[in-house]
């Protein structure tokens, strides 16, 4: 079994990938905007600090005791700052916790000496301590934390977040652009599917690639309508090359045949040649089909009341009237009618006749009939190869008189009405034959 993949549209997949592109590009002008602005302005912050911690020392070098108290108050009522001795029992935190503050802390040390500390904590105070000695006396002084480039820090979040933004909208626009002539032309794939070989796409686009891609998908669809509009006339004009002489024969055998059972005989050889006929010709029959809704159960009883010999077949239908699907009423007739012929050719009981029955049972959005026969059914290998045009199976080899295509002519119907056909084996014995059909609400 292949391994399963997560899979995404071509939209989603363009989308992510131009995502993680743009945004390692924003990465990576984020880092060398770091490594080009933000560490070496913080560096001379650092320097900065380092000239107010001298000119603190120059100014604290007085020996007055008085005018070193004096200073050092004045100095702590600046909002910026903070000066106070360093007391045995200060709790503090080391500065350096990254790149940059340990930059910083370098950079202090670098001016004051080898034995300054910096704290970016100190007595449950955030902020930038910065310990030095004068003489005897140790001292901590606490500057601006703005100074360290948190408020530059702060806009370049901002602006980061910012271009994230522009980035993600970026990607949204180009992965539209990109996807809009695939979504174009997956679009117009789908109602060439459907038989509408009128529909064109756009020749005239700026893109060279997707103009040239264009002009082959048109001239495809071109070329498709011709050989759709060549296969209906060949097609009217071998049925038609055909019936005359088949209604020339029977004309000519009830004329000239004077023994009863040859004239039967060959009356109905020429009945099998013309019901043949009609199944090429439905099954080669152009995909147009007119939804709408309708009664279940009257399209049901309308085909059933073509079957009437009780010996060879006897059809039960138990669908209710209030049963109604939207589907095309002669698509869904002849889909009813190949599967009534296909019981009655190859799902004959015990008995000689075959006891079809006819259920319904909604399924979602969907409305499931069965068709089921009492037959001794198809061995289980074969059953996928019964759509097959002109397969038949082994227990119907011995009574091939039909052309091998009521199945498939079924499942193609199904697929022109939006529905789908499934076949299986019932568990007691006997052919079951599943049709699902859009729910008319």
């Amino acid at each position: 079994m292949p391994k399963l993949r997560l899979a995404f549209s071509l939209f989603w997949r363009t989308f992510a990938l131009l995502v993680v592109l743009l945004a390692g590009g924003v990465f990576a002008w984020v880092q060398t905007f770091r490594m080009l602005e933000v560490e070496p302005s913080a560096v001379r912050a650092a320097h900065q600090i380092a000239n107010l911690v001298t000119l603190t020392r120059v100014a604290l070098n007085d020996p007055d005791a008085i005018h070193r108290l004096t200073i050092i108050k004045s100095v702590s009522t600046d909002g910026s700052m903070t000066l106070a001795p360093r007391e045995p029992g200060d709790q503090w935190k080391p500065y350096e916790v990254d790149r940059t503050t340990r930059a910083i802390a370098a950079e202090l040390r670098e001016h004051l000496g080898a034995g300054t500390l910096v704290a970016r904590e100190l007595n449950g105070a955030s902020g930038l301590w910065v310990g030095f000695q004068l003489g005897d006396d140790p001292y901590w002084l606490q500057t601006d934390p703005a100074r360290m480039g948190k408020i530059a820090t702060s806009t370049l979040l901002i602006w980061v977040g910012i271009a994230l933004l522009v980035t993600v909208l970026g990607a949204l626009a180009v992965t539209r652009a990109i996807n809009q002539p695939l979504r174009a032309l997956s679009f117009t794939a789908g109602r060439i599917r459907e038989g509408e070989f009128e529909s064109r796409l756009d020749e005239t686009t700026l893109t060279s690639e997707i103009r040239q891609v264009n002009m082959g998908f048109n001239r495809m669809a071109r070329e498709l309508a011709k050989l759709e509009d060549d296969r209906a006339v060949m097609l009217a004009g071998i049925s038609h090359d055909l019936r005359t002489p088949l209604a020339r024969l029977r004309l000519e055998a009830e004329m000239s045949v004077h023994d009863d059972e040859a004239l039967s005989n060959m009356a109905l050889d020429i009945d099998q040649l013309d019901a043949i006929i009609d199944k090429f010709m439905d099954y080669a029959r152009p995909g147009d089909v007119r939804l709408s809704t309708m009664a279940l159960a009257s399209v049901i009883d309308r085909e059933t009341a073509a079957f009437r010999d009780a010996s060879l077949i006897q059809i039960r239908s138990r669908v209710t009237p209030e049963a109604m699907v939207f589907a095309d009423d002669i698509e869904l007739g002849r889909v009813l009618q190949n599967l009534f012929e296909n019981a009655r050719r190859y799902g004959r009981s015990a008995d000689g006749v075959a006891h079809v029955d006819v259920t319904c049972a909604p399924d979602g959005a969907w409305l499931k009939l069965s068709v089921r026969d009492h037959g001794c059914g198809v061995a289980p290998e074969k059953i996928s190869q019964l759509t097959t045009p002109f397969f038949r199976g082994d227990a119907a080899r011995t009574s091939a008189t039909g052309a091998g295509l009521g199945l498939a002519i079924v499942e193609k119907a199904m697929q022109r009405m939006g529905g789908t056909l499934e076949l299986s084996l019932a568990s007691d014995g006997g052919f079951v034959a599943q049709i699902r059909l859009k729910r008319a609400t």
